[in-house]
C-alpha cells in the first residue's frame, strides 16, 4: 500500500482534530477526517436542537482546517457573529451547513458538497448521520446526559454510551479498512475521541485492519472529563472502548510555563501526568507545546503544535525516510 500515497484515518473533534489536520494537510497524503458528532453548545447546539440535524461546528473546523487559511471563502465560512442579534453566536459555516443539508436532504452530502466548494485537497465525514446524545455515569452514581453534564461532571467517569445504537457512515469504515495508519485525538477524551468508537463496528474495524494505531495524548487534562488523569488513565480507556491498546503514543514532554499552569489550575486542569505503568506500545515523547489566542475570550490556550505532530505521525510511519 506504501508504494502510493500514505492512508491516515485520523478521529476526533473540533479544535484537536482540526491542529492535526493542518499538521498534515501538505503533506502529499491521503488524509480523512472522521468527526464526531455529538456537541450540544454554543452554535452547533443550537442548530440541532432547532433544526434536528447533526451538529455542524466540529465539521466545520475540519473541512476549513483543509482549506487554504488566507481564502476569503475560508474565512467566510469561519466567520463567526459576535453582538449582532439573532445572529450572535453563530458561525456563517455552521448556517450554510444547516441550509446544505436541509437542501440536500443529508447532512453527509452537505459535508461533501461544501468540502467540494473549497476545494479541500482531503476528506472529512462526520462519524455518522443520525442525531446522537453521549450517556455517561460516574462513580457517585450519577447519569450524565449529553456534552454539557459531562463537561460539569464532579466525579469519575466509570461508563460512557450513547442514547441509542447508531451506526456509522459506510465511508467511515472503508477508510479504516483502506488506512495505512489511525490516528485518535488530540482531543477531549470523553467528548471527542471515545465518542467515535462507540459508533456500530467501528472499534472492530479498527481492531481488524493491520495499521498501526496512533494516540495523541492530551497536554492538559480536563475539568469534568480527566481530572487528576495521567498518561496511562488515558490509554486505559483507550483499551477499554476500543478493545485494545494503542500501537503507538505521542506525548508532550516540553515542560509547561508557570503562569499557563496556574491559570489552568484555577480553572480545575493540570499537566498529564507521564505515568506509563502497563502500557501496550511504543511511547514517542517531544517538545509539542505550542499557545494559541482563543479568539472567544482573549486568553492564552495550551495547544498541541501542528507542524511537529504532523513530523512525529510521519516518522512513526516511516514516510519520511521513504519520500
Amino acid at each position: 500500500m506504501m508504494a502510493n500515497k500514505l492512508s491516515l484515518a485520523v478521529f476526533g473533534g473540533g479544535t484537536g482534530l482540526s491542529t492535526l489536520v493542518r499538521g498534515l494537510k501538505d503533506r502529499d497524503l491521503k488524509l480523512t477526517a472522521i468527526v464526531t458528532i455529538t456537541d450540544e453548545g454554543g452554535s452547533s447546539g443550537t442548530i440541532r436542537r432547532e433544526m434536528n440535524i447533526p451538529p455542524p461546528g466540529d465539521v466545520r473546523n475540519n473541512i476549513t482546517a483543509f482549506a487554504e487559511d488566507e481564502n476569503l471563502l475560508t474565512k467566510l465560512i469561519q466567520f463567526r457573529f459576535k453582538d449582532e442579534g439573532t445572529f450572535e453566536g453563530h458561525s456563517v459555516g455552521n448556517i450554510i451547513l444547516a441550509a446544505l443539508t436541509k437542501i440536500l436532504g443529508s447532512f453527509p452530502e452537505a459535508v461533501k458538497s461544501l468540502s467540494k466548494v473549497l476545494a479541500i485537497e482531503g476528506e472529512v465525514f462526520p462519524i455518522s448521520e443520525e442525531l446522537v446524545r453521549l450517556k455517561a455515569l460516574n462513580d457517585r452514581g450519577e447519569i450524565l446526559m449529553g456534552e454539557k453534564e459531562i463537561e460539569s461532571n464532579q466525579g469519575r467517569i466509570t461508563l460512557l454510551e450513547s442514547d441509542k445504537e447508531f451506526q456509522p457512515l459506510q465511508e467511515v469504515l472503508d477508510r479504516i479498512a483502506e488506512a495505512d495508519g489511525i490516528v485518535l485525538g488530540p482531543g477531549s477524551l470523553y467528548t471527542s475521541i471515545i465518542p467515535n468508537l462507540i459508533a456500530q463496528g467501528v472499534s472492530e474495524s479498527i481492531c481488524a485492519s493491520k495499521a498501526p494505531v496512533i494516540y495523541i495524548c492530551n497536554i492538559m487534562t480536563q475539568p469534568g472529563e480527566t481530572v487528576h488523569y495521567s498518561m496511562a488513565d488515558h490509554a486505559n480507556e483507550i483499551r477499554k472502548y476500543l478493545g485494545k491498546y494503542p500501537d503507538y503514543y505521542i506525548v508532550n514532554s516540553q515542560p509547561i510555563p508557570d503562569h499557563l499552569l496556574q491559570r489552568y489550575q484555577q480553572k480545575g486542569a493540570q499537566q498529564v501526568e507521564l505515568k506509563f505503568e502497563s502500557l501496550n506500545g511504543a511511547i514517542v515523547m517531544e517538545n509539542l507545546m505550542t499557545t494559541v489566542i482563543d479568539e472567544r475570550d482573549g486568553l492564552e490556550k495550551i495547544r498541541h503544535n501542528e507542524s511537529k505532530l504532523g513530523d512525529m505521525i510521519l516518522k512513526i510511519m516511516g514516510w519520511e525516510r521513504e519520500h
